[in-house]
């Protein structure tokens, strides 16, 4: 296991060090995803560790691949994968961020109402330090990408996406603003 993260000091600035995980998982996540030209759809790992990892595209545009993480797993409140984070992929600049970790938890329970632009670049590493920890994990395994397979198009996503609605509807937020941009700084 090859573990590069970058230390976090209280000397170095907090949204440097979050430029600076988006790179490391940028790298990270290079060596899990096929070499071959991706698609939409679920790629699975199989190693010997006897939980499968799943590797969703959930949409690819000019600059940037969406994608779900998870195992086979899901929680039987939403019906969603869990643990699973959200990340998007930035080709042009080469980082990947986590944008969320849990889609059934609704983000004004983890940061409050009106969060502070601070807090939400404490939010954003931590989140991104889960996944770098992750990713790295994963490669220690043996997941990477000799070992992600095509599997077909995701056939729940339709399912997956009502699940989750029914999660936010309470809320007053959509579940694509929760999934792809709940953390702006102007409220908006």
């Amino acid at each position: 296991m090859i573990r590069t993260s970058l230390p976090i000091s209280l000397g170095q600035s907090t949204f440097g060090a979050l430029m600076g995980l988006y790179t490391e998982n940028y790298r990270l996540i290079q060596r899990l995803l096929p070499t071959a030209p991706i698609r939409e759809g679920r790629y699975i790992s199989s190693v010997d560790d006897g939980l499968d990892l799943c590797l969703d595209v959930l949409a690819m545009h000019n600059y940037t691949i969406e994608l779900r993480l998870s195992y086979s797993l899901t929680d039987p409140l939403t019906g969603m994968p869990d643990p699973s984070a959200y990340l998007r992929v930035y080709r042009d600049s080469l980082q990947a961020e986590a944008t969320h970790c849990y889609v059934g938890r609704r983000w004004q329970d983890v940061l409050g109402v009106r969060p502070s632009g601070e807090e939400i670049i404490r939010h954003r590493l931590r989140m991104n330090n889960f996944l770098s920890k992750w990713l790295d994990y994963l490669d220690g395994l043996g997941h990477h990408c000799g070992s992600v397979k095509f599997v077909g198009a995701l056939q729940s996503a339709a399912t997956n996406k009502t699940a989750a609605t029914a999660v936010f509807s309470n809320s007053g937020m959509s579940l694509e603003r929760a999934c792809f941009g709940s953390h702006r700084v102007d409220g908006g």
